[in-house]
Formats: C-alpha cells, sequence, structure tokens
C-alpha cells in the first residue's frame, strides 16, 4: 500500500499576514507572497508556470506543495435584466449560489457563506433546504474570484467589475465566523479585491454575541434582517429572535456604531409579506422601535417560492409602508427585484438545481437497480 501525498494548501483563502507566514515556512522571503497574491487575485491565474516574475525553482516548490483550487462551476445563467448567476458544486451533492447584479454606478457581488441555512426563517426557501456545512475562506473567495474571471481580462486593474460585496447569499455569515473574517480581509486587501470597507456588507440575522465580535475584528458595513416590528412576528419569521430579541440585537448595533463613528448607519433588511408584516400599524411600529438608530432601510418585495404559505405584498402596500417611513425622515428604498427568470431573486437560491440534482440523483438510483436486477436475472 502506498502512502497518500500530502495534501496541498489551497493559496486561495489566505490573507496576507496567513501567505506571507506559509512562504516563511518554505523559506522565502515575505515580498514572494505579495507576489503570487496579485496573479492570484488581480490577474486571476492559478497556474505558477504563468507567474512569471517567480523564479523557476519557487514556481516548482509551489507545484508541488500548494494550489489554487477552485469548485467547479454548474451553472452560469444571465439574466435578461443583466443579473448573472453561477451555482458552484462544493461536493457530495452540495451546492451554493452566488449572484451579481450590475447597477449603473455600481455592480454588486451577493456571496454565499454556508451549504445551506440553520436558522429556517419562515420566508426564506434557502432555510427549507437545511444546513449542510460551512464554506472555507477559500470557497468564499472562490466566488469572487469566479465572478471577477468571468469579466476577464482588465486591462486597466483600477476598472474592477465588481465594485461591491454583500454577504447575504445562502447561510448566516456570522454563524460561519473563523473563516467568514479572513475572507474579508482578503477582500478588503489591495492585494486582494480592494473592496472598499463601505462597500463590503455583512447581512445577519442577528446572531448578537458574532456581531460583538465582527465589530471588534474588522471594519465593513453591517446589515440586520429585522422583517419585523416586534418580537412576537419576529419570533415567527426569524427563529433566532427567540434566543436574541430585538432589544438586545439592537443594542448590539448600537455597539457596533458607537465604535466606528456616528457617520455609519446600519442597513435594516424589511421582507414585504402580504397581510403580515406590511400594514400602517407595523410600520408605525418600525418608525418607533428604529426612532433612535441612525439606519437606512431597505424594503425587499418577497419572492415566493414552491409551498410556501407567504404572497407579495402589493405594489400599493409596499408604496405606502415606504411613504410613512420616509415622511418619518428614515432614508427607505425598495429593492428591484432582480433575476426572477435564473431565480436569483432575494430568497429564491439554489432550489431549482437542488431539485435538479435530487431528479438526477433518483434517475441515477433507478438505473443503478435496474442493472443490479439484469445482473441478478443473468447470474441465475
Amino acid at each position: 500500500m502506498t502512502d497518500q501525498l500530502p495534501k496541498k494548501i489551497n493559496l486561495l483563502g489566505l490573507t496576507r499576514v496567513q501567505f506571507e507566514q506559509f512562504m516563511a515556512s518554505i523559506g522565502e522571503k515575505p515580498f514572494r507572497a505579495r507576489q503570487i497574491m496579485k496573479w492570484i487575485h488581480h490577474y486571476n491565474l492559478t497556474d505558477f508556470e504563468q507567474m512569471t516574475d517567480l523564479g523557476k525553482v519557487l514556481r516548482q516548490k509551489l507545484a508541488v506543495i500548494a494550489e489554487v483550487r477552485l469548485p467547479k462551476v454548474l451553472f452560469h445563467h444571465y439574466s435578461t435584466d443583466g443579473t448573472r448567476k453561477w451555482v458552484l458544486d462544493m461536493g457530495l451533492g452540495n451546492a451554493v449560489e452566488m449572484v451579481y447584479i450590475p447597477e449603473a454606478k455600481r455592480a454588486t457581488l451577493c456571496v454565499s457563506s454556508q451549504v445551506g441555512c440553520s436558522l429556517d426563517c419562515d420566508f426564506c426557501s434557502t432555510g427549507k433546504q437545511g444546513y449542510q456545512r460551512d464554506l472555507s475562506s477559500a470557497e468564499i473567495i472562490a466566488q469572487v474570484w469566479i465572478a471577477q474571471q468571468s469579466f476577464m481580462p482588465i486591462a486597466n486593474m483600477g476598472m474592477r467589475p465588481i465594485t461591491n460585496v454583500v454577504m447575504m447569499g445562502m447561510g448566516e455569515p456570522l454563524l460561519n465566523f473563523e473563516q467568514l473574517v479572513p475572507a474579508l480581509e482578503i477582500m478588503l486587501d489591495d492585494l486582494g479585491y480592494g473592496i472598499a470597507k463601505r462597500r463590503l456588507t455583512v447581512s445577519t440575522s442577528g446572531v448578537v454575541p458574532k456581531i460583538d465580535a465582527l465589530t471588534d475584528a474588522i471594519d465593513v458595513s453591517l446589515a440586520i434582517s429585522l422583517h419585523a416590528p416586534n418580537d412576537a412576528l419576529r419570533d415567527q419569521l426569524v427563529p433566532i429572535n427567540k434566543k436574541y430579541p430585538i432589544k438586545t440585537l439592537l443594542a448590539a448595533c448600537q455597539r457596533y456604531l458607537d465604535r466606528y463613528g456616528s457617520r455609519r448607519r446600519i442597513t435594516i433588511e424589511y421582507v414585504m409579506l402580504e397581510q403580515v408584516n406590511d400594514s400602517v400599524m407595523h410600520a408605525n411600529e418600525l418608525v418607533q422601535l428604529l426612532s433612535n438608530l441612525p439606519c437606512k432601510i431597505n424594503l425587499i418585495p418577497f419572492n415566493p417560492f414552491p409551498h410556501t404559505p407567504y404572497q407579495r405584498s402589493s405594489e400599493s402596500r409596499i408604496a405606502v409602508f415606504q411613504q410613512r417611513l420616509i415622511d418619518a425622515g428614515f432614508t427607505t428604498t425598495i429593492r428591484r427585484t432582480r433575476g426572477e427568470d435564473i431565480d436569483a431573486a432575494c430568497g429564491q437560491l439554489v432550489g431549482q438545481v437542488q431539485d435538479r440534482t435530487r431528479r438526477q440523483k433518483d434517475w441515477q438510483a433507478v438505473v443503478l437497480r435496474q442493472a443490479a436486477s439484469g445482473e441478478s436475472k443473468h447470474a441465475s
């Protein structure tokens, strides 16, 4: 029996500090880390032989002990509105999505942090699919790498195709804290993707201890998936509220603001559910609840999925709700629904792909059973 080769280290998920430590561990100078990071993240190269400012000996050494490993792209769809969606194979039948949303003055990439989600928010299709595992920092960064690579070659690296990144894809980012923070550091780093800290947003359903940990660890923007103006309703829609109720959540938000200054505002995300949380009474409650919190409010039209009991609020109810918030002095926007024709809209992630994968597995199982049955009959 032959010995297994040692597993190669995936350089894709290393921060600058981790990269320099790795290079030192193999007897190389720290500046080599900076060179290689540029090749990987700026020029989207995975082959060490193409990194022409590295010596031949170093290139050969890296080929033996390291790699830039990416997940396989299962699907890459384009919406009629310019939205793009990628479905990435994470192994063992698991998949995650990322979505690219172009707008007039910015282009936002929505990135996943987990395969599935354990929080089971009542209106979210991803939560209904359950939780499989956390993504590594390399798998989080791979999403940015793949999206950027689709726009290559870029003659002027000052003109980036991705201006904003939001951790709002599959999963609860703060429940994958140890892998999230290094990925955020790479996105912020000029040797990585150079995303401005105001344009890099972590969205959470309210994991309060990790909000405090994020505040201490790294300076990025914060979004809260609130979706209800009182605990009774939020307990139903966002079950983690039973552990960290609204008062506790908003106190953590205030600590974040105290840390980063009065010019910061938190983004409040609020999905609009017909006859559930979209009345004028709910708007008045929300005004009262957020009266002392510097924030902007993003109203999200609900995107229905199979077997959900909820419906999207009518445009008229959303407009009335928005106007009440604006009248109270809140900056309030209605998120445009993008990518519905490719199931890339908010809350629709991976559903059809997982259904297709399950159907394919079922079909393969039938074929195998038939083959086994035929072999059995032949043997008898």
